[in-house]
């Protein structure tokens, strides 16, 4: 199969040369490439872009994302995209890792049990969003759930910081739309953990050549609301 430089040799020369280059080096805007690609690899995820996420994952990992990494970020995905969106992500991972030669699975993360999970779920909401949610989960099944699976099974795991797993949520929620309250919730939660405005603004900044202008706007908006709740 003939590759888009060949076959489409003027958008790509464009699209290149935005997306690798203008975006990337845009002063004021840039993340160190390995924060830079772990925002990509859950915007990838958040708005389905598979084939993109195979091209772009061995760049991730030569950037220097472990594997553990790697597999964190699709793990936590699941809460935010559901199985039936991830499973496609979660075969190509393994693909590529066994291509490159990493022995799987890989070692486990886990932190809790099943007996502790709720505890240690609802620990991790306030140490995030604070005292507030120390009873929210007591608001009906799904916020129980919420607390229990969501951030007692995913955000308890080792592999990545509390403010990586905010950052990589911000993304999910950016790149998949219409998912703007939730999305200004999760921007206020990143500049609890401190991810501040501005490094929200360049996240948002180098994940637009994947998910557009619509969603990268309606992302900053989200991003000033959060902003402006806490001044």
């Amino acid at each position: 199969m003939k590759n888009l430089q060949e076959t489409d040799p003027e958008f790509m020369e464009r699209f290149e040369q935005f997306a690798y280059d203008e975006v990337v080096n845009e002063e004021g805007q840039q993340l160190p490439e390995d924060t830079r690609y772990m925002a990509i690899l859950a915007t990838l995820l958040g708005c389905q872009g598979v084939e993109e996420y195979r091209e772009t994952l061995p760049n991730a990992l030569e950037a220097g994302l472990t594997p553990v990494m790697v597999k964190e970020i699709v793990y936590q995905s699941v809460d935010y995209l559901g199985i039936g969106r991830v499973r496609p992500f979660l075969a190509a991972t393994n693909e590529i890792f066994t291509e490159r030669g990493i022995s799987l699975p890989l070692e486990g993360q886990a932190t809790t049990t099943m007996e502790n999970r709720l505890e240690k779920g609802v620990q991790a909401q306030v140490d995030i969003f604070g005292e507030g949610m120390k009873e929210a989960w007591k608001g009906g099944h799904i916020n129980r759930w919420l607390a229990a699976n969501c951030f007692g099974d995913y955000y308890t795991r080792t592999g990545l910081t509390l403010a990586q797993r905010e950052m990589i949520t911000f993304c999910f929620l950016a790149a998949q739309g219409g998912c703007e309250p939730q999305l200004a919730a999760h921007a206020k939660g990143n500049m609890n953990m401190g991810n501040d405005k501005e490094f929200l603004i360049r996240v948002v900044s180098q994940c637009l050549p994947y998910i557009g202008y619509p969603r990268s706007l309606n992302a900053i908006t989200c991003v000033n609301k959060a902003a402006e709740s806490d001044s």
